[in-house]
């Protein structure tokens, strides 16, 4: 199973740490990154997948959505 993760948020050392934490969770980035400004800030966004092979490296949140589908 392939899970899907789109970071979005104010580009900032957090947004970096975030996407960074990720990818050493075992995500891989996942085409380019998106950039917007807002008026006040710049807000960017990048997707990051993971190829899974057991459901519990699944996020439960991500489980719980799958389920209502």
């Amino acid at each position: 199973m392939k899970v899907y993760r789109y970071f979005t948020g104010k580009d900032d050392v957090q947004f970096c740490a975030r996407v960074t934490k990720a990818l050493n969770e075992g995500y891989s980035l996942y085409g380019s990154p998106t950039m917007t400004f807002n008026g006040n800030e710049v807000i960017v966004g990048q997707v990051v997948v993971k190829e899974v092979e057991d459901e519990s490296e699944v996020p439960q949140g991500l489980k719980d959505a799958l389920a209502q589908l």
